[in-house]
């Protein structure tokens, strides 16, 4: 019995993934550490509730492109979330 070949749409499929992660992977590579790295003067204390979901959402970018570490980021979101529930809730 001979083996099934695969269909084009699947092979397609597969060609449109490997594309898209050598893109990917590119982008990653041409990215230096310090392109795009924002500092700004945050203050917790003072801040608007939607200057904590701004900074939350600044540093989801920054973790994802790659410069802000796991640890550093889950820390300074868990104080984050805490600033922002309780502003919340009074």
């Amino acid at each position: 019995m001979a083996t099934r070949r695969t269909t084009s749409n699947k092979r397609e499929r597969e060609r449109s993934k490997q594309a898209k992660a050598t893109a990917k992977r590119e982008r990653r590579l041409d990215k230096s550490p310090d392109e795009d790295a924002e500092i700004i003067e945050f203050d917790e204390n003072s801040a608007t509730t939607e200057e904590l979901i701004e900074r939350i959402a600044a540093m989801h970018e920054q973790y994802d492109a790659g410069q802000l570490s796991f640890e550093a980021f889950d820390e300074e979101k868990a104080e984050l979330m805490g600033l922002l529930t309780a502003r919340l809730s009074e």
